[in-house]
């Protein structure tokens, strides 16, 4: 049986986001982002490593966690956020106190647009972080090319300005700045300048495209090519960077999110802790159901243990809807922007971990894993039993021609080929479904009482009433009926029919029970299809032959097992035709194909 740290690398979803390691006494030891989690955690146990200290960490390494995140860049400052708070040993290359820089637009008259490294909080906005200084200098370079902006420190109070106590200086006469100090621009020109500023550091390139078009023609028509293929390689770096991160938001302090997913036996609440605006910890729990508790009750409950075990002291709390905690907090419902965001990604964690606990149980218990998604089945169809055994019918012809039928039989929810059985419709005349349909569950459960073989818990019917309504008759002959379920499920909208009920129910489009029904449809309907073509191109081959005067089934039948395929036939010489049916009818053949045709 695996461990139960490999048992958790092959569930790890293919995600971007950070991995972290623990030791047996559940000490960090590790945080490491990866463009894919799966592959770059399965990495450090399936090298060999040449560092001396990688090896050793491997051997530590008792459990993993993980956050799931939406790309790499956030991956990247995740990382760096937790290695800052939790310091782990062998992340020695960033323990350090840099930090990813922003780009800031001051709070003041004829505000100043610059790079920091330290976000203050003083009402300044601040865009980023930016995982790459590059982009952040090409951008700012890009916006001083655009529009003229004041670089000094001054306080440009209006009654200092009309005392004339400043005057301009060497960037005004290198036309970078338009002398705001002197009253030489307004401050609503100016403003209009940051918003549009604002726009390019956001992403919204539309506004300003026709600035940059501007500005490249310009170093064009002066025949400075140079100066335009500049502007031109500023333009396609900034079109990759990435205007603003989930992960980190100057604007969100100090606050608890959480979320949860549920099924019908457990709830799965993640829990996100933010300070100063980045995620420093995550973790999600599993809650067993007692009395079917409602999602609402379940993260009352579970906001209140995790915050007590986190020592949490967080004021606001973020929530996916409404839950009563009390006056001492303030709860919010994110409707949109980062917060939102913050919330999405938080439930995007809590499916993950689901999704991991399922894929974990199928590894190490099996059983417990069948019995789960039988147990769901059973619940959703509203079954007397658990369906272990399950089978579908379709029909297939076109037509009229050719009619066939297909029951494929499903056990523990997986396709048991050797039991996939094919008819040909034997008293039907025409293309009639329902008749043909009637037939095939009359002979199918025919032959198995016969046979004195176990019976199915539930018959899926590919189609509709009228579909379902024919099975049924054939059960009422062999006195089936409701000794054994029988569903039909109609293609256009995934409608599920009892017997007796005119009102069609509607599953869950993500439920595993409607993912399994759709699976035996599906399988019947391939298993049918096939059959019906080969029948069908049989037939045409044959009915080709049988085209020839004087030409009967045997000889047909002798020269399809010779040349196996009419086409063949036909390319054949005479030598080879005579060989396998006689002289005479090798010549009647020859002469149907190669003769001139009138």
């Amino acid at each position: 049986m695996p461990t139960s740290l490999e048992v958790q690398i092959k569930t790890l979803p293919n995600s971007p986001g950070v991995y972290q390691y623990y030791d047996k006494d559940d000490k960090i030891l590790y945080v490491g982002k990866a463009k894919n989690l799966k592959k770059r955690v399965a990495s450090y146990f399936t090298k060999n490593h040449e560092n001396a200290k990688t090896r050793i960490l491997v051997k530590k390494i008792a459990s993993i966690q993980h956050i799931v995140v939406n790309s790499e860049t956030d991956a990247l400052l995740l990382e760096n956020n937790l290695i800052k708070k939790y310091q782990p040993r062998y992340n020695i290359m960033l323990k350090d106190d840099k930090t990813y820089p922003w780009i800031c637009i001051k709070k003041e008259r004829f505000p100043r647009v610059f790079m920091t490294r330290n976000v203050i909080k003083d009402g300044s906005e601040y865009f980023g972080p930016y995982t790459n200084v590059r982009t952040v200098k090409a951008l700012l370079d890009l916006i001083r090319e655009l529009y003229p902006l004041r670089t000094c420190t001054y306080d440009l109070a209006q009654e200092k300005i009309d005392a004339g106590k400043y005057k301009v200086c060497l960037e005004y006469h290198l036309g970078n700045c338009l002398g705001p100090c002197e009253n030489l621009q307004t401050e609503t020109s100016y403003n209009e300048t940051i918003k549009a500023i604002r726009n390019i550091i956001k992403g919204n390139f539309k506004q300003s495209l026709e600035a940059f078009q501007k500005l490249m023609l310009s170093f064009s028509e002066k025949m400075e090519f140079e100066e335009a293929q500049k502007i031109k390689e500023k333009v396609d770096l900034l079109s990759n960077y990435q205007a603003k991160s989930t992960i980190v938001n100057p604007s969100i302090n100090n606050v608890d999110v959480f979320s949860i997913v549920s099924d019908e036996s457990y709830g799965y609440v993640n829990f996100f802790k933010i300070a100063n605006g980045a995620i420093i910890q995550s973790h999600t729990t599993e809650i067993k159901k007692k009395l079917d508790e409602s999602d609402k009750e379940i993260l009352e409950l579970a906001i209140v243990e995790i915050r007590q075990r986190f020592n949490s002291v967080s004021k606001e709390i973020y929530v996916p809807f409404e839950v009563d905690l009390g006056d001492n907090f303030k709860v919010t419902i994110p409707k949109l922007g980062d917060k939102k965001r913050i919330v999405e990604l938080s439930e995007r964690n809590a499916k993950y971990y689901r999704q991991e606990q399922f894929k974990q149980i199928k590894i190490v218990d099996p059983d417990r894993h069948v019995k789960r998604i039988m147990t769901q089945m059973q619940k959703d169809l509203r079954l007397s039993e658990e369906p272990r055994h399950i089978e579908c019918f379709d029909n297939s012809n076109i037509q009229g021609s050719n009619p066939v039928a297909a029951c494929v039989v499903f056990r523990d929810g997986k396709p048991n080929k050797k039991e996939y059985r094919h008819f040909n419709i034997k008293t039907v005349e025409g293309p009639d479904d329902f008749a043909s349909m009637e037939e095939v569950v009359y002979r199918r459960y025919k032959r198995l009482q016969a046979e004195d073989e176990p019976l199915p818990q539930l018959i899926v019917i590919d189609g509709g009433k009228g579909q379902l309504s024919s099975a049924l008759k054939s059960l009422d002959r062999l006195g089936l009926r409701g000794k054994i379920a029988i569903i039909g499920i109609a293609k256009r909208l995934e409608e599920i029919y009892y017997p007796g009920d005119s009102i069609p129910m509607y599953l869950d489009k993500k439920s595993e029970t409607l993912k399994i029904i759709q699976h035996l449809r599906n399988e019947a309907h391939r298993f049918g299809i096939t059959f019906h073509r080969n029948k069908r191109s049989k037939s045409a081959i044959q009915s080709e032959l049988e085209q020839i005067p004087d030409v009967g089934k045997q000889t047909i039948t002798t020269l399809l097992r010779k040349f196996k395929s009419a086409k063949r036939v036909k390319n054949a010489t005479f030598e080879e035709l005579k060989e396998v049916i006689g002289d005479s009818r090798a010549q009647k053949i020859f002469r149907y194909y190669n003769s001139p045709k009138k």
